[in-house]
């Protein structure tokens, strides 16, 4: 096995950045590009050698500029994780942005008018967390923030004037809680952990959250949860180099996996760090320690008539873009796909025009090398749609970048 192989497959006993002294994404040589880690062909899409990135890069790099707006500072370790709240940004309310930390806190950034591009911390939420906060996401209202935290347990914040208060917190994993996802009503919330668990709670009134399921499939480390934007279907993400896609038992009212996407049906040969889906639905893109973008595709019409087991397909595979491993995917509301990497770079993609494959393939709109000075760990565009981009990194900073068109 020569050490372009080795570097693919090996991983360390504990899969969390946070826990190793050195990661893989690390030891990897530069340069090694798509052909080395493609295990399986990609059946569709743009797959570029060397040659055709550079030509790719310097063809669509006329077409948009990302501009760095503001480095947010404050936090004293690595940020893990972003949220944009989805009740701000738009209709003259200021955008509001909370970050997350291996400092055990949360920083709320407010944008200072509703056209600025620039922010202030408005508030740091501290001293409920004993360990690295890992993931944050805003109920779809607006009106709470849940933290899933490496002390097992995930905090339920409300703002109450300008102090956010802990209206709950929920326990039961037995070990680091990675990421926390609500539902499209808010009326669910989903946490996975390193015990390879992922747990669906519902939310009662009075701040009250009942757990109404504990799934159980995954054989590592669960790296991320995802609810599927307009129906209830739930995907996690993993160390043991899957999705599963999780969809409620009609008959039972209890939680079954639907679907695993794996290596042998395309997927992933390495470590799965992050998923995200389009306006529509009808994609989903995932990003992995095997340097890859996938996406996947469904029949929409199928999935929101009520059928949980409507099958995901792989539709292309991006490779070549990052030399290290890709932690964080997100896909805008108007169809651009960013990407944040070990390499500190961040890279935009849209879909192509060019019809010549069987189905859609995606191009390199733009890539910003040395985005930070470190890891990147989280991209997250704004929803609103007015093209902010935010960024974390190992670095401790955030920032906020503004893609602009240049024609």
């Amino acid at each position: 096995m020569d050490f372009a192989t080795c570097a693919a497959t090996l991983k360390p006993l504990d899969s969390e950045k946070g826990h190793e002294a050195a990661t893989l994404s690390y030891q990897r040589p530069p340069l090694l590009f798509d052909h080395t880690f493609n295990h399986q062909p990609p059946t569709t899409g743009f797959h570029p050698t060397n040659s055709c990135t550079t030509a790719m890069t310097l063809l669509e790099e006329e077409s948009f500029k990302l501009s760095q707006v503001q480095s947010l500072e404050g936090h004293t370790d690595r940020v893990w994780g972003l949220a944009w709240n989805p009740a701000t940004g738009a209709d003259g309310v200021p955008a509001v942005l909370a970050s997350c930390s291996g400092d055990k806190t949360i920083r709320i950034w407010q944008q200072r008018t509703p056209s600025s591009t620039s922010f202030d911390c408005k508030a740091v939420l501290e001293e409920r967390h004993t360990r690295t906060v890992r993931s944050c996401a805003w109920s779809p209202s607006g009106k709470q923030l849940a933290t899933a935290s490496f002390d097992a347990t995930t905090a339920i914040w409300e703002q109450n004037g300008s102090e956010f208060e802990c209206v709950s917190t929920l326990e039961g994993h037995e070990n680091e809680v990675k990421s926390v996802s609500w539902n499209a009503s808010g009326s669910l919330l989903a946490t996975c952990s390193r015990d390879k668990c992922v747990w669906i709670w519902e939310v009662l009134p009075g701040n009250e959250f009942d757990c109404v399921s504990v799934l159980q499939g995954h054989t590592q480390d669960v790296k991320m949860v995802q609810w599927h934007p307009t129906v209830d279907v739930l995907f996690s993400c993993s160390y043991d180099n899957t999705i599963k896609v999780w969809a409620e038992d009609g008959d039972s009212d209890d939680w079954r996996c639907v679907q695993t996407l794996g290596e042998s049906n395309s997927g992933h040969s390495s470590t799965v760090w992050a998923l995200s889906f389009n306006g529509t639905g009808d994609k989903m893109v995932t990003c992995s320690d095997d340097l890859t973008i996938k996406v996947w595709g469904v029949d929409i019409t199928r999935l929101q008539s009520g059928d949980g087991n409507a099958s995901w397909r792989h539709l292309c595979t991006m490779s070549g873009y990052h030399d290290r491993t890709i932690f964080s995917v997100h896909w805008s509301r108007e169809g651009i796909i960013a990407t944040g990497a070990a390499d500190d770079a961040i890279r935009l993609f849209g879909e192509s025009e060019d019809h010549s494959v069987d189905g859609p393939s995606y191009k390199l709109l733009l890539k910003k090398e040395k985005a930070h000075d470190m890891d990147i760990n989280s991209v997250q565009w704004s929803p609103t749609g007015n093209r902010l981009l935010a960024s974390a990194s190992d670095d401790g900073t955030i920032k906020i970048w503004k893609l602009e068109s240049l024609h």
